[in-house]
């Protein structure tokens, strides 16, 4: 119990340096300087006993303690994300080589995701990172085939968009509208490279059926809120991963 609480905590330590990427990235800021963080709105100076994961947001009621403005939801959501996911790869892998890479790719995914529902896109650098990593312990054969099927899959759907649905509705907004994000594609690589075909496709349906929830508020709302695929890809991968949740109930 208290070995798995341990991980847990490091995985909270974690989680606040990944919400340093998070915020610096997209902005091109150094990840080094300044090496404390400090408030977005008044540029405070966050103190030591202010950054503590998830206890800090608490106690400070929210709010930054010297402009009083409120502090984003999205920093312990990160931190307790990062914990949970540290412990449940922990308790499927242990201390080895596979386990440092695993926890390495899904930290990688939780900040691609993050960033990519606020921004829309993310920094390819980090895309690259995630593949290398995914090669290291996956198959090469099965990342490209899954690469390679959504990239299939996007010239079909932009075609239908740009082409058919741009015509029937009359919108020539959608003329120019791409089916997929450009970071989708590795990922889907990612995936096909993690977990073969069958738990591969199953992930991605999962992803699919996640992103029917904002899908269904857009429709139900009357709302364009831009859907971030991403983190549905990244959320199917893992729940498939450690569950071993498989649509096909066939095993080879």
């Amino acid at each position: 119990m208290i070995e798995y609480l341990f991980v847990f905590l490091i995985g909270l330590i974690f989680g606040s340096f990944l919400n340093v990427l998070i915020h610096r990235l997209p902005l091109e800021l150094s990840l080094l300087k300044p090496l404390r963080s400090s408030c977005p709105h008044c540029q405070h100076k966050i103190k030591w006993f202010e950054n503590i994961p998830v206890v800090s947001y608490i106690l400070l009621k929210r709010r930054c303690s010297s402009c009083h403005k409120p502090i984003s939801l999205v920093y312990p959501v990160v931190e307790l994300l990062t914990g949970i996911v540290t412990l449940m790869l922990y308790m499927n892998y242990w201390l080895n080589f596979e386990l440092i890479v695993m926890v390495t790719l899904f930290y990688t995914l939780i900040v691609l995701s993050f960033i990519d529902l606020k921004h829309k896109a993310v920094p390819d650098s980090l895309l690259i990172v995630s593949v290398i990593l995914v090669l290291l312990i996956g198959d090469l054969v099965d990342t490209l085939l899954f690469a390679g099927g959504f990239v299939l899959l996007e010239l079909i759907m932009t075609f239908y968009i740009q082409t058919i649905k741009s015509r029937l509705t009359k919108n020539k907004e959608l003329e120019k509208q791409s089916a997929l994000g450009g970071g989708d594609i590795p990922i889907a690589g990612v995936i096909g490279g993690l977990v073969g075909v069958q738990l591969g496709i199953s992930a991605i349906f999962l992803a699919a059926l996640l992103a029917l929830l904002p899908a269904l508020y857009n429709l139900f709302f009357k709302k364009s809120i831009e859907i971030a695929f991403i983190p549905y890809l990244s959320l199917g991968l893992f729940i498939t991963l450690i569950f071993n949740f498989n649509i096909f109930f066939i095993r080879y």
